[in-house]
């Protein structure tokens, strides 16, 4: 009560300060018209204050309705109503009572932190009926973002006594209302396949429990438009435009369908790109290398955009913080081209007073910060927000997020409002399967990409398989020591066991650092070092089928440590890093072994592939992959580190099923490995007709060719006369087949036939071929 009082009492305080006048003689004398009923927390000076009468002492209408909404807004009162009798003015008061507390019942799946946050009643507050009621549809929209609209709220108000009262809102939770069905209606360039890859919103699987993206949420939806607009602008539909998504609750499948409806318009090309600049002193020249976008190439807004990002970005440097890019199109309609005028104008000198950012729950706020190349201070440039905008999206830490501008304290100061709706970031996955290379394979993981909310991503993998067993423990931050380079630390063990396709078991453990180095979005460089043990292992049973010279050589020669650096070079303009349909990934790989250690070697490999998508879902993809080992200072390659042929390299063939082979009778035959390899692949991905889309299933015809060769290890056997009869050449294998892929929640499941079309005498094929890639 005393809370209340004090409220009250300061009301009249805040009121005095903004420039009340004291009451005259007048003033005070009218209000000592007023009769205060049914007050008894407030006194009733504090209710006569909000009655101001006319300059002649009288209260009219308007001064009556005046003094009934001030009161009604102070939220100390269920009710309040003025009965006038004669020029007496009588108040009929009836005070809410006070919150002790307010709490949640029933709720399962929401938080009480979250509730709390949405609702307007809180403890030591008073209760109003319409907050109340306001709080109910709060609750109610918080379940509706979670996917669930079958839930109930029904407020419960428990007296205490002495108008005190418990307010507890009863939560009944009905089933999650998901996505069941996803359509497009409009798209001729791009299938179902390709657009559902773009959006976050995924139909229910039975799996779908690991992975929430078939609840529907209505943000998620909001942000599913913009990215198919986006995704269309980045293939030359600069007019294209997501003009309609209908969520229909469909009761016989339970769930809603989604459907969104496109508006294509015609496919552009880039016309006459120009630097036009409007800025004394600046030579448009110095910038037209940063231009990403060519005349005669395929419209690409994303394109458009980071070029904007890195014009701002240079003239900043330059010393122009205030000049501004403005591209400006011109649409030839008949000739389907864009031309481009890249305007730089001299801005408002504009300042960012500060930048607020709410809705960040457990991220924390240093992590979003790093993301702008702008700070408090320094001069507004809307390429910089749009870019740190696209950067908190790619982290994937964020349902939504919305920048926007609010006044300053001055005309040259503004406010940049950065609100968040954050999203789950841990994960917890058991997976199972079958691999031809591993056997029966199960793997647990957990982790998290914002460890703390920090932005530090931690995992844990656990590997067990019928020939495989292994642990991985790593650790990474994005931004080491407040810099743009990325750091992280890898500890692992793995152990093989010998099989049909191999005769001996390896062990490998050891620990990896890395630092990561971006050049720009589409560029980056790994340095590494790593230290590790490995060591060739037979047992009684492979000692007992002779092994190959070449196996019994590498066993004894015992554990060796590995000490290596290293670097990856990787670019990337992939339209979808999971699912891609058109785009290239190149990576290139190098590691020198040598500095310290037992072995010394350089090994360099690449992988490249180039997606291209050739209409009504059917995605085209060529790859080509290489790799060349040798030993230095006098030293040979470890068999462990050679290269082996198998299912990786050409579909078809057996894990160390090609490449050089002890062939000397009496032996188990192993591969021993090559210190060259190449390999090609052409393949054709589609979705199966007849199979919904949200399984997840895709078939695929392929052509592969490779071949690995070249033994550079021993060919005799210490002690020995005895020589190996190698077989070393440079053979090509090559295989046709089909597959098919099922983009599980844990990863890529793909089942393979392929029938070798050329091969070696001594090969070991095997058509049929399983791998798992749970993560």
């Amino acid at each position: 009560m005393a809370a209340l009082v004090s409220a009250a009492l300061a009301l009249c305080s805040v009121s005095a300060l903004a420039g009340e006048a004291p009451a005259s003689d007048i003033e005070a004398k009218a209000r000592e018209l007023v009769t205060v009923q049914g007050n008894r927390r407030i006194d009733i000076a504090t209710v006569r204050s909000y009655f101001h009468p006319t300059p002649d002492g009288r209260f009219d209408e308007a001064a009556r309705d005046d003094a009934l909404k001030a009161l009604l807004a102070t939220n100390l009162f269920d009710k309040v109503t003025i009965e006038r009798t004669g020029e007496q003015l009588i108040v009929h008061l009836a005070e809410a009572p006070v919150l002790d507390h307010v709490a949640f019942e029933g709720n399962r799946k929401i938080k009480d932190t979250e509730l709390s946050a949405a609702v307007d009643s809180k403890p030591r507050g008073t209760l109003l009926r319409a907050m109340v009621q306001g709080d109910v549809d709060h609750i109610l929209e918080v379940y509706r973002h979670a996917g669930r609209d079958d839930v109930s709220v029904r407020p419960e108000i428990i007296d205490r006594g002495h108008d005190r009262v418990d307010l507890v809102y009863v939560v009944t939770e009905g089933a999650k209302t998901t996505v069941r069905q996803i359509e497009f209606t409009g798209n001729k360039a791009f299938g179902k396949r390709q657009l559902s890859a773009v959006i976050k919103t995924s139909a229910t699987t039975f799996l779908s429990f690991l992975t929430g993206g078939d609840v529907y949420d209505p943000d998620r939806v909001a942000g599913d438009r913009e990215q198919l607009r986006t995704y269309y602008r980045s293939k030359g539909y600069a007019d294209a435009s997501v003009t309609n998504a209908v969520a229909e609750y469909d009761p016989a499948i339970h769930g809603f369908t989604l459907t969104f409806s496109i508006d294509e318009g015609p496919l552009y090309r880039f016309g006459d790109v120009t630097l036009v600049c409007n800025v004394p002193g600046l030579d448009p020249e110095k910038l037209r290398r940063l231009l990403l976008v060519r005349s005669g190439a395929l419209f690409d807004g994303n394109a458009l955009d980071k070029t904007d990002e890195l014009l701002a970005l240079e003239l900043s440097r330059l010393g122009y913080p205030f000049a501004q890019v403005k591209p400006r199109t011109t649409r030839d309609a008949q000739s389907q081209h864009i031309d481009v005028a890249l305007v730089i104008d001299q801005g408002a000198r504009t300042y960012v007073e500060r930048i607020d950012i709410h809705g960040n729950t457990r991220t924390r706020g240093y992590v979003i910060r790093r993301e702008f190349d702008i700070a408090e201070g320094d001069a507004y440039n809307k390429g910089l927000i749009d870019r740190a905008e696209r950067r908190l999206k790619n982290l994937n830490y964020f349902k939504t997020i919305k920048i926007t501008n609010k006044p300053g304290s001055a005309p040259d100061r503004l406010i940049l409002d950065v609100e968040l709706v954050e999203q789950q970031t841990g994960d917890f996955s058991v997976a199972g399967g079958y691999s031809t290379v591993d056997g029966l394979l199960a793997e647990v993981k957990v982790g998290d990409s914002n460890f703390m909310g920090t932005g530090d991503t931690v995992k844990s993998t656990l590997t067990l398989g019928q020939y495989t067993q292994g642990v991985d423990l790593s650790a990474s931050e994005p931004y080491f020591l407040g810099t743009k380079v990325s750091a992280g630390v890898d500890f692992f063990a793995r152990n093989t066991d010998s099989s049909s396709y191999q005769s001996y078991g390896t062990q490998n453990y050891g620990a990896m650092i890395m630092f990561g180095t971006p050049v720009n979005d589409q560029l980056g460089v790994q340095w590494r070092y790593s230290i590790a043990r490995q060591n060739v292992t037979l047992d009684p049973a492979s000692l007992a089928a002779a092994p190959s010279l070449a196996i019994q050589q590498a066993a004894l020669a015992g554990p060796q440590w590995v000490s290596a650096v290293g670097d990856t070079v990787t670019y990337s303009t992939l339209d979808n890093a999971k699912n891609p349909t058109s785009g290239l990934n190149a990576q290139l790989k190098q590691d020198l072994a040598g500095l310290g250690g037992d072995v010394n070697f350089l090994r360099t490999t690449e992988d490249v592939r180039y997606y291209q998508s050739l209409g009504n879902d059917l995605t085209g993809m060529v790859r080509a992959q290489g790799g060349y080992i040798t030993g230095w200072g006098g030293q040979q390659v470890p068999l462990i580190d050679s290269f082996f042929g198998g299912p990786s390299l050409v579909r078809g063939f057996a894990p160390n099923g090609f490449g050089p082979r002890d062939l000397t009778p009496g032996t188990t035959m192993d591969n021993v490995g090559g210190s060259l390899y190449w390999a090609t692949t052409a393949e054709l991905q589609s979705p199966i007709p007849g199979v919904p889309q949200e399984y997840g299933l895709k078939a695929s015809a392929f052509v592969d060719a490779g071949s690995v060769f070249r033994y550079v290890g021993s060919t005799t056997f210490p002690g020995s006369s005895q020589s190996l009869q190698l077989a070393n050449g440079n053979i090509v294998r090559s295989s046709v087949g089909v597959g098919l892929t099922w983009g599980s929640p844990f990863g890529g499941l793909t089942v393979s036939y392929a029938v070798p079309v050329t091969k070696a005498s001594y090969d070991v094929v095997q058509p049929l071929g399983f791998s798992a890639s749970p993560f």
